[in-house]
Parts: structure tokens; C-alpha cells; sequence
């Protein structure tokens, strides 16, 4: 089954985006360049707890 995560912006902190993840065998956070409608561009998201 997998995990739903949260994708939080590292510039601004708002939470832009959910997806989810593999629950077994992944110990990293969960990181992707994606678009922050706030910064408004490109920017790394991480996984939130």
C-alpha cells in the first residue's frame, strides 16, 4: 500500500502539492523541482512530515 505525502515548498513553506510514495524501502524524504504558484517558478519541494 502506498503512503500519502504532503510537498512542501523550500523558499515560501506553503504546501503546493500531495502525492504518494512506496511505504517499504525508501528512508529518504521524497524530494522534486516543482512549480510554486507562490514564488511563481521553479523551485525543490520536500516531502513534509
Amino acid at each position: 500500500m502506498r503512503e500519502k505525502i504532503i510537498l512542501v515548498c523550500t523558499e515560501c513553506l506553503s504546501r503546493n502539492y500531495t502525492t504518494t510514495k512506496q511505504k517499504y524501502g525508501v528512508k529518504d524524504r521524497f524530494e522534486v523541482v516543482k512549480f510554486c504558484p507562490r514564488c511563481n517558478k521553479h523551485t525543490l519541494h520536500k516531502e513534509s512530515k
